[in-house]
């Protein structure tokens, strides 16, 4: 008896075994059709991935300019582990991305990052910082600025056929950031700083932030034909030349110049870092301030250089200290005779001197493997730095591959003799922070008793626990700016007595300045005015061939005379009057003992009056500050200035012999010392 159940035609087997013939090809062809979605082509996956490449960054495609992308990799909290989330110390990595997508060569390029949450960066690869010396550095709110090293330089896709190696660059960073408990912690912004260039503001996905620089059809470009890089000119140039080259060393030359007719160095100290392990082992017009075969011994030098003496090597450290020989070492034969060395440190503006704005000294240096296996691979020094005694900061950037420098044939023939490579440094000044000059103004005026003195810690804070480091300074009667601050409490406590002015339960703490400058309107009248200009120097440094200067916005038209100093003009540089000291007059000494053991301290000081005339400027206000500087600088330095202004005492006009007798003060003075 046959079973009864459903009947399978060949019909329907056969429509089943084209339909699973059918889905098995589509399984197939979108497997091969995966395999080849990668970018370029390329589809060796390792097979750990789906097969398919990840699309290019937003906005790469279609930029025509210069592509900067910085991507935060992520961050871990580390100790100490604290309560305050703004304390809180975390570890991060990021990459910062630069790609030439455009038709024009990147030549040097720098790249400013807008860190915002306190960063103190630790390392970099791929990138140098420009104007800091060594890690770790804080980058604090403002961001800082990256410059290329060792590639400074991004070539076109067009003239190396696409080849990304040259055309693109990535810095690895690394630091510590605080605080932003929750969230990405993520620049400002992104920037390219070379000419020629703009960008507008970066844009943001999650951890990634990206923008296009493009070239400004507005900037007019410079034709220069150079091979390398052009020359620029800061305030401060460096030029590191290759003078001899061998195997295993080269001689150099190194030439500081003195741009800025403002700008000064006394007793400068230059210093950079060695990238491969060089080492100095002789100098001319110039030593390095520490002299220990340590470093080689038993360092990669010792290791190379088995049988090398280093006990005469002139510096082994990787970040050596370089100052200028004394003016007695300038016929020296072994470290003397050369062109403009030998000022004990000194660069002044030209100006001043034209022969004392330059400096020059030349270096022996040995290289390591693997840049021996060529003459010419030499790698310049990164990191400069340049500071002086009481001189403004300068902010250095990276050593530039320029055109070789030509010198002058030594033999007197009407030829040149070109270096074998150069590189050049560009420094410019900055401004000092707030509360970090060093140098400092008062204010007076015969119409007013009291002097407007030094901002509270104008050049920095010390110890602060006695005092406070934000209140305003008090104001002094004249003669209290002729001793140290330390001496001058009393006299200040006694003033405010007289005056009734309310004393802070906590007294301001000092400026804390090397040198003082105190601006005395000294008359004013129908047809001009007059000021007296009074430099205190509260230091033991001697300042020889010292020079100020002055900005007077409103007043500088009718500028006179300086009667006791060399006094001139400089329309170029927005209303600068330029002063020094008279020949044989130009010492600036220090603070000495006073007359008795038990008499403060006397600064060095040297003064002046100032005239101007109003017949340009009828309509001056003196009392309302258009007889005061808008800027002082003080050898190079600008020096802190006061925020406010003296007043009008009694609204009477006095004259200058018109003050409170100072053997007044000195009763009250006295009694207030009695009754503590």
């Amino acid at each position: 008896m046959r079973s009864k159940g459903m009947k399978i035609t060949w019909n329907v087997v056969v429509a089943y075994l084209v339909l699973i013939l059918f889905y098995h090809g589509l399984v197939i062809c979108e497997a091969q059709d995966g395999l080849g979605l990668g970018l370029g082509g390329d589809s060796s996956g390792d097979g750990d991935g789906d097969g398919v490449a990840a699309p290019p960054p937003p906005g790469l495609d279609s930029c025509n300019g210069v592509y900067l992308s910085y991507s935060f990799d992520g961050r871990e909290k580390i100790y100490p582990h604290v309560k305050n989330a703004s304390a809180q110390a975390y570890s991060f990595t990021s990459i910062l991305s630069l790609i030439n997508t455009g038709s024009v060569e990147l030549k040097a390029w720098q790249v400013k990052v807008g860190f915002q949450y306190n960063e103190l960066l630790v390392s970099t690869d791929g990138g140098v910082l420009v104007g800091e010396s060594e890690m770790p550095v804080s980058v604090g709110k403002n961001g800082t600025i990256f410059a290329g090293y060792p590639m400074t330089d991004l070539k076109t896709a067009i003239e190396t056929a696409g080849d990304t190696t040259q055309i693109q660059v990535q810095v690895q960073i690394k630091g510590t950031m605080f605080g932003l408990k929750k969230g990405t912690p993520m620049p400002k912004n992104i920037k390219l700083l070379n000419d020629g260039y703009k960008c507008p503001p970066a844009k943001r996905q999650g951890s990634y932030m990206s923008v296009c620089c493009m070239r400004d059809p507005k900037f007019k470009v410079k034709i220069i034909k150079t091979r390398f890089s052009p020359r620029q000119y800061g305030d401060l140039n460096m030029v590191y030349d290759v003078l001899q080259a061998y195997q295993n060393k080269y001689f150099a030359q190194v030439t500081i110049d003195n741009n800025s007719p403002l700008g000064r160095l006394d007793h400068w100290n230059l210093t950079w870092n060695w990238m491969k392990n060089e080492f100095i082992y002789s100098m001319k017009g110039a030593y390095t301030h520490k002299r220990d075969p340590y470093d080689c011994i038993y360092g990669p030098q010792g290791q190379y250089y088995q049988d090398f003496d280093f006990s005469t090597v002139m510096s082994c450290s990787s970040r050596p200290i370089i100052s200028d020989l004394p003016r007695e070492k300038k016929d020296d034969d072994k470290v003397g005779k050369l062109p403009y060395c030998c000022k004990n440190g000194t660069l002044l503006p030209s100006v001043m001197n034209e022969t004392e704005s330059r400096a020059i000294f030349q270096l022996e240096v040995f290289k390591l493997p693997p840049d021996i296996q060529n003459k010419t691979s030499i790698t310049p020094p990164q990191n400069w730095n340049i500071t002086g005694v009481l001189n403004p900061t300068y902010k250095c950037g990276p050593p530039v591959r320029v055109d070789p420098t030509e010198f002058p044939d030594p033999s007197g023939l009407d030829s040149t003799t070109a270096a074998i490579a150069s590189w050049q440094v560009t420094c410019n000044i900055t401004r000092p922070k707030t509360k970090a000059a060093k140098c400092c103004v008062s204010y007076s005026a015969y119409y007013a008793d009291s002097v407007i003195p030094c901002n509270t810690c104008a050049c920095g804070c010390g110890e602060t626990s006695r005092c406070d480091a934000n209140a305003q300074a008090l104001t002094l009667p004249p003669e209290a700016l002729l001793v140290p601050f330390t001496n001058r409490t009393a006299t200040a406590k006694a003033w405010a007595h007289l005056k009734k002015h309310k004393l802070p339960l906590k007294l301001p703490c000092p400026d804390n300045c090397g040198v003082s400058i105190n601006w005395h309107i000294d008359s004013d009248y129908n047809t001009g005015f007059a000021a007296r200009m009074t430099l205190f120097n509260w230091g033991e440094n001697i300042f020889a061939n010292w020079f100020a200067a002055i900005q007077m916005k409103k007043a500088y038209p009718g500028y006179e005379k300086v009667y006791s100093f060399n006094g001139t003009k400089l329309p170029d540089l927005n209303d600068i009057i330029f002063m020094q000291g008279l020949p044989g007059l130009n010492y600036l000494v220090g603070e000495v003992n006073g007359t008795h053991p038990t008499s403060p301290r006397v600064p060095g000081k040297q003064q002046s009056v100032i005239s101007f005339s109003k017949k340009h400027t009828p309509h001056l206000n003196i009392a309302a500050g258009d007889g005061f500087p808008t800027k002082v600088i003080f050898n190079g330095e600008e020096c802190a200035l006061p925020t406010r202004l003296p007043q009008r005492s009694d609204g009477k006009r006095r004259s200058t012999l018109s003050f409170l007798p100072a053997i007044f003060i000195a009763i009250i003075t006295f009694l207030l010392l009695a009754d503590l």
